[in-house]
This record gives structure tokens, sequence and C-alpha cells, in this order.
């Protein structure tokens, strides 16, 4: 049956994006998503709120990507007890996003199997809720007991090791539990979110001008992907179309960013086999692009340029043939590195078959962006819904099918290459005109949805404002979300040693999903 056929009443979303929006009871939550997953659609995100802005109790947000765009569920729940069935068996991925909401909000996921904390440590205790309106944020409370039952194998000759919170180098914190027999390892069990931010909360004292700044640093290495979408999102609230240059040079940036963030992962991913070589040449040439960025843009991360109404700054022809120039004198020694890379044993024999996820597991696990086309998932939002620029130039698709590091080291090198081709191609047409206009006013309580494929995978935004130029609610959120569970089934039966190279080839954020 159709999702159609639930008959939803749809509410359009404007903006560039195809999106709509549809409000269903609680009881009508699990027969969606299970029509949504016969379709194929996926679970983009799932989070709680209260007070929303149309005045109503505490809600569930689900949002699901179909063939024919976004759908945004709002379930609204009852004030007291707030509840609503769980869907992680329907979509595994929203496990860890059904803890987060009851930790954040109190709403509560009936008949899961996981009711464990996953934000929370000791920064607040059980019962306080810190998204919720009535929060204040100056609260003071006592320290909380940090108990956390983690799984536990038991059996002849296994072994636990403890690795992090805290890292032997400059890395955010996770803790990993192994457990292992000899070095083989039988179960790992991730605990992330230790430097929660209240990046949500804070989003609700600003305006939305300043909300665009915040919106860029929810996840540095991602800041374009993050700052579009949430511009994306203002733009279709308020009706504003920004410049055709803005859209081009949007298009360029986020390009950079991901070729960026490539090039620093094929140097790490050398470095993790001993080819410290290719650790050195990659840096370097990413430290090269990072001060073409500082040269021609003003930072070298490209923060705060893209902002709602267009960019912050132009790009003068100059300084575009200046871009051009770096960028050939890049692409030929990638070339080179990728043929060293390719052809030296030990990187391979380090990178074939390690870290392993089989299309069928990535499908049904909902396995996203790099990672996911790594092993066979061909989604791309600039390939699925395409707008400007990408209408323009076309993207071409990067996908394998192995889904093991070496397959995750090759959709990098193509990805830097055919993001090369993009940055050309885009420059090479770029429209004339301004990069920004005004953003018109936000009337009343509406809804916006912004969604970018960043260099990780797809980046979502959701807005709700409040009118008077004010943010009533923002969740953004990370593709990391889908992609940490995945990491715990791609290291089974590979060596303890071999964690490190494997952790690095999927590069998920720690910051991106602990708001």
């Amino acid at each position: 049956m159709p999702l159609e056929e639930l008959s939803l009443k749809l509410e359009p979303i404007p903006g560039a994006m195809p999106a709509s929006r549809a409000v269903i009871q609680a009881d009508e939550l699990r027969n969606a998503c299970e029509k949504a997953r016969e379709q194929k659609a996926r679970l983009v995100a799932l989070w709680g709120s209260d007070e929303t802005a149309s005045g109503a109790g505490f809600a569930l947000h689900a949002a699901l990507a179909l063939h024919s765009g976004l759908l945004w569920l709002e379930v609204p729940l009852a004030r007291e007890h707030p509840r609503y069935p769980s869907i992680a068996d329907i979509y595994p991925c929203a496990n860890r996003m059904q803890r987060a909401a009851y930790d954040l909000i109190g709403i509560h996921a009936q008949d899961s199997p996981d009711h464990r904390k996953w934000l929370r440590h000791r920064a607040w205790p059980g019962g306080i809720f810190p998204l919720r309106k009535e929060f204040d944020i100056a609260s003071r409370f006592p320290e909380s007991d940090d108990h956390y039952p983690f799984v536990k194998v038991a059996g002849e000759g296994v072994h636990e090791i403890p690795v992090g919170p805290v890292h032997a180098g400059v890395i955010e914190p996770g803790h990993f539990r192994f457990s292992i027999v000899g070095e083989k390892i039988l179960r790992l069990e991730e605990r992330l979110c230790y430097k929660h931010k209240g990046i949500e909360k804070r989003f609700e004292t600003m305006t939305i001008e300043d909300g665009a700044r915040l919106a860029g640093r929810v996840s540095g290495d991602s800041t374009v992907a993050y700052a579009w979408a949430y511009a994306m999102a203002l733009e279709g609230i308020s009706g504003t179309e920004p410049p055709p240059r803005a859209l081009a040079l949007r298009g360029v940036l986020l390009e950079l960013e991901r070729i960026a963030n490539h090039l620093g992962d094929l140097g790490y991913l050398g470095n993790d086999v001993a080819l410290s070589f290719g650790f050195f040449q990659f840096w370097r040439l990413k430290e090269d692009l990072l001060r073409l960025n500082a040269a021609l843009f003003g930072h070298r991360y490209l923060m705060d340029l893209v902002v709602p109404g267009g960019l912050a700054r132009d790009l003068q022809p100059r300084e575009a043939d200046q871009l051009i120039e770096g960028i050939d004198g890049m692409r030929a020694e990638v070339a080179t590195l990728r043929s060293i890379y390719d052809e030296h044993a030990g990187a391979q024999d380090r990178f074939i078959m390690t870290g392993q996820i089989l299309p069928e597991l990535a499908q049904k696990l909902d396995l996203t962006g790099l990672p996911g086309r790594a092993s066979g998932i061909r989604h791309d939002l600039r390939v699925d819904y395409p707008i400007p620029p990408w209408q323009q130039v076309g993207v071409r698709l990067v996908s394998h099918t192995r889904g093991d590091v070496a397959a995750r080291v090759s959709v990098r090198f193509d990805e830097v290459f055919e993001s090369m081709r993009l940055v050309q191609a885009i420059l090479d047409q770029l429209p004339r005109g301004e990069v920004r206009v005004p953003i018109a006013a936000c009337p009343g309580a509406r809804h916006g949805i912004g969604w970018v494929e960043g260099w990780r995978g797809e980046v979502l935004i959701t807005v709700e404002t409040a009118g008077e130029n004010r943010i009533h609610r923002v969740h953004p959120h990370d593709p990391s979300w889908q992609n940490w569970p995945l990491l715990e089934r791609a290291v089974l039966g590979n060596i303890v040693p071999d964690f490190p190279l494997i952790n690095k080839s999927f590069n998920l954020s720690y910051s991106g999903q602990d708001l």
C-alpha cells in the first residue's frame, strides 16, 4: 500500500528541497513507518519537542526520505506521561535517537528493547529534561550517578578492553568497550555524547540571523553543509530566493569542504597502515587548500560565509582563476598519490576485506553518506534531488559494493576528483550579479527544512519560528547518528589493531551528534 493511501493531510514545506509535513496520531506512527519502509524510505532523523509553535504540548518528530522528497511527521503526545510506540524494530537507527529524545525532553518510546540513557552521563540527573521550555538554563544540580550497564560478553578466553573516553591524541571523547578473544573482536559497544553543548537550547535564545553563526558550528568540519541547511530552511520559511551567483558559490564552498576533509582522511588512513609518506603528502595538500580558502574567502574552514539570503562575500574573477589554478595543481598530485596507495602491497593488505559492511546489512541498518556509497547504497542528495548548482553541472554519483576500508578509500579518491571537476564546472559558468539579498520577515509560526549532502552524508536542519524574527526550535541532525552503530558491526571478526583504521575509514563526528 502506498504511503499516500494512509490519508495523510500533507502540508507542503516551501523551500529548495521537495518536502512536506503531516500531523499524525501516536497510534498511526508504526503503520506509517512500516509502509514507508516497504517503499524503501529511509529514516533521516527523529527528535522530540514540547510547547510546539502551534501551541500543542509534547511531540515526536520524524523525517523520512521518500522517492518524492522529505516527509516530516509530527506526532502530538500527551502532556502527562508523553509516550509513543517505538519504531526501532522498523528503523534500527532510531534506537539512539529515541534514547536521546527521552534524555532531553522526557518523551518515552514504549516497547523499546533499550531504555538506557544516551546523553546524560553525569551532566544532569534522571527526571531533569533540559530541552523543555520550562527548564532554566542556569540551573545547578548535584552530580548524578554515571553507572551505565554495558552488555557483558562471557565465555572462555573472553576479555574486555575499555578505550577512552579520553584518548591519547587530539580527538574528541568517546568510549569503546571491546570484548575480545585473543586479538579478535567479538563485540564492540560504543558510548558517546561526552560533550553535550546545549546547542538546541542555545538556538532558542537567538534571532534567526544570529542562529546562522551557531548553525555553522554544530560540527566544525562541516560548517558549509550546516550553514547551508540552516539558510535553506529560513529561506523557505520567509520566501527568500538567494541570487543564482550565491547558490553557485555555495556549491563551490561545499565541494572545497568535501575535498579538504577527504584529503585529511586519506592522509590519516595512510598513517594507520604505517605509510607515513601518504600522511605527510595528503596533509601538505590539505594545508595548501586551507591556506587557499583563507586567502580567497577569509577563513581556513570557510566559516560564516553561507548566510540566510546568500553569501557574506563574493569571489572576484582573478580569485576564481587562482582557485582553478590551485585545484588543477592538486589534481595531478592526488592522482600520483592514488597510484602509490593502489600499488602499495602493505597498505592494500591492511585495507582489503577489513571492516566490511556488505550491501544487505548497509541497507537494513540505513548506512548513509560516504560509507553507505562504499557499501552499495547509491544515495546522494546532489543526484537524488538536484537543486542549483547541481542541476546545471550534474553530479556523477560515486559508489562501490565491497564495503571494506579499501572501498571507502576508493570512494574518497573518486569524490575528490569529482569535487574538483564540479568546482571548475561551476566557476566556468558562474552567474553574474549580487551574492546576497535581505531575508524577508518570518511571519508567525512556520516550519522550514534544510537538507544538504555534506562530505560525511546528508545534513538535516529543521527550524520552527515563533514570529518577530525569533527562533522557537531548531533541530540539527548529523549523518553520524545513522553510521556509528554500523561501526560496531564493521569491526566484528577483525583484530583490535585494525580498529583505528576502520574507525578512521568512517571518520564519524562525535560533536555533530552530541548537541
